[in-house]
């Protein structure tokens, strides 16, 4: 089993001080010189070497006291802040690429044309290729999947080098072509990335870094780098993470994140002004909203609007990118079509988009040459840029001059700015490419916003009259607040209230921007999951949803309600060929092992890895050898032929240690002949039998240690070896039908669980157990299944599928019995039922007159 302590740890710890002090007594009067340790022994030679010694000293100490922590911490935020830095110059060269390409070409409108068309495309297709070839785990976001990985799911190729590099270039490329794609979510993941390589360079200096559990708070840590990073937003970073990742966070983790998030939001702004793009650390999108009177009390009904139209919009995002996805893949002909031509979908939709965008064509009514950076340097300008409708009034400068048109006004442009990036967005974030969606729909978000804020400037041209004082209006306030709730609404977190904050580096609207956050929300929840929820149903990723609104009912559902209660298991007195019909009738990972088929006590559970080995070993080559050996043995009175065998005769002294039995080879024939089946589960055994398995299960076996005179006597004793090496291979003595009729007769023996892992301690619920209570221990745990018992009777299991349909209200599944409404307060006066309350005393006698074996005291 998994070992045991044969004295008490109290006894033990007294009896080891004692023997050390014991020791430390004798040892004074020698007065030893102190002696370096090992590690030192090659410094101290030479003329320098008490400074060597001093320089290992401090780097031990150095390692041992300031913590692994900080020094991981430290150099993740350091990576990750040079690859975001470096990134965003990559994708800034690209960008500046194609705006020379598309401004050398100005005397012909053609080449215009395919230069804006030809080099997305080929970024794209390039990003694409180059990631379908190295690691097609870099493609999407990155969020779904690191919630899943935080959950306890193992993705394999996930967390590599390979995915590292596949996931940078790839994004690189992606953005640096101009699509309305997103980098928040990929960062995610390569940041989780960095943890993971950082996590196992380092392992070479310390063992502590190849703790798991220490890995997971890593990754936690990790996540909250990557949104930091990317925006140079650390308390936003930190709370968006959490929200998007975790169901339950440990607070023990909460330092960890804002330290590395901070640090490396602080290297990538001193990078940038190194790199002389800014004069100094500020805000990524700075604002210049006025203070003194930042919003009249008059608008907020105009923000509450803003915020319950982003909660349909987010709605309806999430709806529109899944059932693109859906009828990509349930289109038969399109989905065998495009999986031959896998570059052709990515190269077809950036056409498409870039055709459109094109500034001489349809794209100068949506500013189709500004990048999405400058698009929201834009759409947060203080200035108003239409007063009454007219669009003359306002002088367009710079970059501004991509919202004007000499034959439509700035409230056309931004209508059909938002209709256009709205199901383009959707449309390019299902490119098989490294992308995300947040800062496309935060575009999106902010140019609704400027267009609510530039109705209302419309509408009010000399601003809301307050007590003789008047304050026009801002509309860049008014995208502000669009910008968050769009985005928290598609996202489900309130955390990007706290991103904007930092963004614009204003916290003037902080009352406007959490009204509308927490409205979007209300709203978005109630109607579609999260996007990153609708992806992890699109991959059908294990995940467990939340008991969100509308949920109400199922806190009157019990687990009883639930439950598969046909399950298969394994009992304490079965055969062989049960447990080869229940490796045929079952695909479950763990077994539970109950006493008899008539009590149905709960043991444990048992891998069915463990189930194969034990029927493997049974049914091995060597040990069906060792049965030809021994029948031939009695078959010719112990007498061989000195042809088929000598004899090698030694004395030696034996080394005392215990021959090691080699792992047996499977046999797969055995297991492929015989039907799969219902399980038949043999009579139960007296009850001597199970006392006496239960105890070589559960206990040490006495008997088999040997005590230390004995063992003594073993290491001095001579003794004789007699090897008998075979001469002709005996296997090839039974024929087919020999061996089936003596694997006939091995299926046929009782299971011997001696040598068999059994977990003595799984997750257990009561049949009464709430599906609240249940999701609760099911999320904070991180389990995928539990059983379900009854007074120590296994009656059930639940597992993530049941619960998740339970969630969802699918309750239709087989082996999932749906109570009615309101069942659980029907019989809610009573603590126990009639016939538990009888099945209790009838257990409680039986184990009266047999007791349990326990193991006896040191």
């Amino acid at each position: 089993m998994y070992g045991r302590y044969t004295q008490d740890l109290g006894t033990f710890a007294k009896d080891e001080a004692a023997r050390l002090r014991l020791q430390q007594e004798h040892g004074e009067g020698d007065t030893p010189q102190p002696r370096r340790p090992s590690e030192l022994l090659e410094y101290t030679q030479g003329r320098c070497a008490p400074c060597r010694v001093c320089a290992l000293q401090c780097q031990q100490f150095l390692i041992s006291k300031v913590g692994e922590d900080w020094v991981f911490l430290i150099l993740l935020g350091l990576v990750m802040a040079l690859v975001s830095w470096a990134m965003d110059f990559a994708i800034a060269t690209c960008l500046q690429a194609q705006k020379w390409m598309y401004g050398g070409l100005d005397t012909n409108m053609l080449l215009q044309y395919l230069a804006w068309v030809t080099y997305p495309t080929v970024l794209i297709t390039f990003s694409a290729g180059f990631t379908q070839i190295l690691a097609p785990q870099a493609v999407g976001s990155g969020i779904p999947e690191m919630k899943t990985i935080l959950r306890g799911v193992v993705l394999k190729e996930y967390l590599t080098l390979k995915t590292f590099v596949a996931k940078v270039i790839g994004l690189t490329c992606a953005l640096g072509s101009g699509m309305p794609l997103g980098k928040e979510g990929p960062f995610v993941h390569i940041a989780s990335m960095c943890a993971a390589l950082l996590s196992r360079f380092l392992s070479l200096f310390g063992g502590f870094y190849e703790n798991e559990a220490r890995n997971i708070e890593m990754l936690a840590a990790a996540c909250a780098v990557g949104v930091g990073c990317c925006f140079a937003a650390p308390i936003g970073g930190v709370l968006f993470s959490i929200e998007v990742t975790s169901t339950f966070f440990a607070v023990r983790n909460y330092w960890r994140g804002f330290f590395a998030a901070t640090f490396s939001a602080f290297i990538f702004r001193v990078l940038a002004v190194w790199n002389k793009d800014e004069e100094t650390i500020t805000a990524l999108f700075k604002t210049r909203f006025r203070l003194d009177f930042p919003f009249d009390l008059q608008e907020l009904p105009a923000f509450a609007v803003i915020g319950i139209a982003s909660g349909f919009g987010g709605a309806l995002f999430v709806y529109l990118n899944r059932k693109i996805v859906q009828f990509m893949r349930r289109q038969k002909t399109i989905n065998r079509f495009l999986m031959k031509k896998r570059l052709l979908f990515p190269a077809l939709v950036t056409l498409l988009i870039s055709t459109l965008t094109f500034p001489p064509g349809f794209g100068q009514f949506m500013a189709g040459q500004l990048t999405q950076k400058d698009t929201l340097v834009t759409l947060f300008d203080n200035q108003t840029w239409s007063k009454q409708g007219l669009s003359d009034e306002f002088e367009y400068l710079g970059i501004l001059e991509a919202w004007r048109h000499p034959r439509s006004n700035v409230f056309v442009t931004l209508v059909v700015f938002i209709l256009m990036k709205f199901w383009m967005s959707a449309l390019a974030t299902t490119i098989p490419v490294p992308c995300g969606a947040f800062m496309p729909v935060f575009v999106i978000g902010a140019a609704f916003g400027r267009l609510v804020g530039e109705s209302m400037a419309a509408w009010f041209p000399d601003g809301i009259h307050t007590n003789s004082n008047t304050y026009r209006i801002v509309p860049g306030g008014y995208a502000v607040v669009g910008a968050a709730a769009l985005s928290g609404a598609v996202t489900h977190t309130v955390s990007t209230a706290v991103i904007v904050f930092e963004l614009t580096g204003q916290i003037s609207h902080i009352l406007p921007v959490m009204i509308a956050v927490i409205l979007a929300n209300a709203v978005a929840q109630s109607l579609q999951p999260s996007l990153y929820d609708s992806i992890i149903r699109i991959k059908k990723l294990p995940y467990l949803p939340e008991l969100g609104w509308g949920h109400h009912e199922k806190y009157n559902v019990r687990v009883e309600d639930i439950m598969v209660r046909d399950i298969r298991y394994v009992t304490l007195n079965c055969k062989y060929r049960d447990l080869q019909h229940v490796l045929h009738s079952t695909k479950m990972k763990s077994l539970p092992l109950v006493e008899s088929a008539e009590s149905m006590i709960l043991l444990g559970s048992i891998e069915r890895a463990q189930v194969g080995a034990l029927l493997n070993h049974q049914l091995s080559p060597q040990r069906r050898l060792q049965a030809l050996r021994q029948k031939m043995l009695a078959e010719d009175g112990h007498r061989l032929s000195d042809a088929s065998i000598r004899f090698q005769i030694s004395t030696e002294t034996s080394s005392g240690a215990p021959t090691r039995i080699t792992p047996r080879k499977p046999l797969k024939p055995a297991l492929k002949r015989v039907p799969s089946g219902p399980v038949e589960t043999p009579p139960a055994g007296t009850t001597e039998h199970t006392g006496i398995a239960l105890k070589s299960l559960f206990c040490a076996n006495t008997t088999a240690e040997p005590t230390e005179a004995q063992d003594m006597a073993y290491r001095k004793a001579k003794h004789v070896r007699i090897s008998i090496v075979e001469e002709m291979d005996l296997g090839d003595r039974m024929t087919p039908a020999e061996i089936l009729e003596w694997e006939e007769q091995q299926l046929d023996q009782l299971v011997d669980f001696s040598s068999a892992k059994i977990d003595p301690a799984p997750f257990q619920l009561v049949e009464h157990t709430s599906l609240h209570k249940t999701h609760t221990i099911f999320s904070l745990l991180g389990l995928d299944h539990a059983y379900v018992t009854s007074i120590g009777r296994l009656v059930g299991m639940v597992s993530l599928k049941e619960l998740r349909k339970a969630i969802e209200g699918s309750l239709t599944a087989k082996g999932v019995k749906v109570r009615p409404p309101l069942a659980s307060f029907r019989d809610s006066t009573a603590s126990a039922s009639e016939p538990d309350t009888t099945a209790l005393h009838q257990l409680w006698d039986r184990h009266q007159h047999h007791a349990m074996p326990r193991e006896a005291g040191p």
